[in-house]
């Protein structure tokens, strides 16, 4: 597989979020499926986030990321309810993980994380794919069934 697959292998994935981007308002930010899930914001949040770490850490980007919605601390209080500010963070880590994804030369290299252990940055990708269409549902489901 080339360079470019991969880049297309990971934008094609990642249109489970993008196709819902323009369809989320500010209204949407707060709804949840039920009262324990996260809401639509923080899984924006959430998934820039993760991105934006998978760049710094797996694809070895130099970035400074400051992350609200990972560890023990990281609870959802509604308090993501800004759209245009995840907008942007959205936007941010498709740029760094994109561009971090377009960079690899070697996707046999292997990469040790505290998360998932020791994988091929191949698999690696595979990883963040599949978390940031897992969480792309959890948001179609907010939106459509949430209060």
């Amino acid at each position: 597989m080339t360079d470019q697959n991969y880049y297309d292998m990971w934008k094609m994935g990642r249109t489970r979020l993008t196709n819902q981007l323009d369809k989320i308002s500010e209204e949407d930010l707060l709804k949840r499926v039920q009262s324990e899930s996260n809401s639509v914001g923080w899984l924006l949040r959430h998934i820039a986030e993760v991105e934006l770490l998978f760049a710094k850490n797996v694809f070895e980007r130099d970035l400074n990321v400051k992350a609200q919605t990972i560890g023990s601390i990281a609870k959802d209080r509604g308090q993501f309810k800004e759209l245009e500010p995840l907008l942007e963070l959205i936007e941010r880590a498709e740029e760094e993980l994109g561009s971090a994804i377009q960079e690899i030369e070697e996707w046999d290299d292997e990469v040790t994380t505290a998360e998932f252990g020791t994988v091929t940055r191949a698999e690696a990708l595979g990883r963040i794919m599949t978390h940031t269409a897992y969480h792309a549902g959890q948001i179609s489901l907010a939106k459509k069934y949430g209060k």
